[in-house]
């Protein structure tokens, strides 16, 4: 850590609210240099939904780097790629009646943001972006500025404009249907909001406190976008690849997004890769327009593509959210330990929390888990969510575990620290 510490750059986080070495990891576990081993919640930021060296996709890596494949390619056509196109159409886009254009805009998933907000503009002539309370899209500067949290926001240092932010369902905990407001600035000539070129938001809001758009509510937003011409964004780099039960997190609803951004757990290896996905009459680019030298990272496309052959048919799938009841189910324990009315489950599927009214609570549980060999992290605009996103491979007995690890942790954390609101700093600030 001292290498670390005299080296790197302050912006640094995860390292601080994990301070040590880690060596090696496998399935659900890290080690570091000491031989500890930590039970992993955190699955890379929702980038390791099949867990860590997944034996099967590592192996199709291996076996691909063995001979003088191709690592670095450009957009140029190569097997890797054809071959995790025919998957991704046959396993994932036809199956659900999909038949948008795949597109490789760069390695990560602010990367397919900024090509589906830079899109949406050239689609439709108009500038402004409809995005929601809370959002999370990304650092760069176009995904910064449908993004909420105002802490990244100043990081820019540079206005951030051309949207207008609307309240995200159940934003006012009152019942109350936010799309009425979205509507009535839509037909009100005297509101001021322009005809937006697209709407953008995440059915699960990762990082800004695991809320959940509700079907009904992502109904009526899809329909209203319909009705004035309005290309509607999900973005689904972490929600999405199975993280909520089915691969995209809008199944459920079942409406589907004219565009799509998929990244973090696409490559099943944690190796960096996401896609841009649009309606075919959308994909109005000019050969060249949207490039990068990084959008043809052959390694990802084997890995991805072999991460794919678990979504053939339902099995996965099913195990999946037969799983994500073991996690509400854990996460209600937790909540039921604290005083009635102090402590909810928030989420959905494998991307799920325990949010906690008492400031810095969250946080403390966090640092206390760690403690007991346990990673996890926290969410939320104040960091009021213990927030879980265990690998999808996860075994029972390791969220057995899990749960009675974090029962440890809150426990210790409301008996042994003075929890303010001054006292309190998150959890990658630490």
């Amino acid at each position: 850590m001292d290498t670390v510490n005299r080296l790197e750059s302050e912006v640094r986080s995860y390292c601080r609210a994990w301070p040590t070495t880690f060596t090696t990891a496998r399935g659900s576990w890290l080690t570091d240099e000491a031989g500890t081993r930590y039970l992993d919640l955190f699955a890379g930021a929702g980038a390791l939904n099949y867990g860590h060296n997944d034996p099967d996709i590592k192996a199709a890596l291996l076996d691909y780097l063995s001979t003088d494949t191709i690592v670095h390619g450009l957009d140029m056509s190569t097997t890797a790629k054809r071959s995790f196109l025919e998957t991704f159409e046959q396993v994932i886009l036809r199956p659900r009646g999909m038949d948008h254009r795949v597109m490789f805009p760069g390695p990560t998933g602010t990367n397919a943001v900024e090509a589906a907000l830079k899109l949406a503009r050239k689609v439709t002539g108009r500038t402004n972006v409809v995005c929601f309370t809370n959002a999370f899209h990304g650092m760069t500067l176009g995904s910064l500025a449908v993004t909420g949290d105002s802490m990244k926001r100043g990081g820019a240092n540079v206005p951030l404009s051309h949207t207008h932010r609307m309240p995200f369902d159940d934003y006012f905990r009152t019942g109350v249907d936010t799309i009425d407001y979205l509507e009535a600035y839509l037909d009100d000539a005297g509101s001021g909001v322009a005809l937006p070129a697209a709407v953008i938001l995440e059915t699960v809001q990762g990082e800004g406190g695991l809320r959940v758009a509700s079907d009904a509510w992502l109904q009526r937003l899809s329909a209203l976008c319909r009705e004035h011409g309005i290309l509607l964004i999900v973005d689904d780099i972490q929600a999405g690849c199975g993280r909520t039960g089915t691969f995209f997190s809008f199944e459920p609803s079942g409406i589907v997004p004219d565009i799509i951004t998929l990244s973090k757990s696409l490559s099943g290896l944690g190796l960096p890769f996401a896609v841009t996905l649009m309606r075919p009459e959308l994909d109005v680019w000019e050969p060249g327009e949207h490039n990068g030298t990084f959008r043809g990272f052959n390694p990802a496309f084997v890995t991805a593509t072999a991460a794919l052959e678990r979504w053939r048919d339902g099995a996965f799938a099913s195990e999946v959210r037969r799983k994500a009841e073991l996690v509400t189910t854990g996460l209600q324990g937790l909540a039921d330990r604290m005083p009635a009315g102090e402590a909810r489950v928030v989420g959905r599927g494998f991307m799920q929390g325990v949010e906690l009214d008492t400031p810095g609570l969250a946080t403390a549980v966090a640092r206390e888990a760690f403690a007991r060999q346990v990673l996890v992290e926290t969410a939320g605009a104040d960091d009021q969510v213990v927030k879980l996103l265990p690998p999808l491979t996860i075994s029972e007995a390791e969220l057995a575990h899990a749960f009675a690890v974090l029962s440890d942790a809150l426990d210790a954390a409301r008996s042994q620290h003075e929890v303010t609101p001054d006292a309190a700093p998150a959890l990658l600030s630490a």
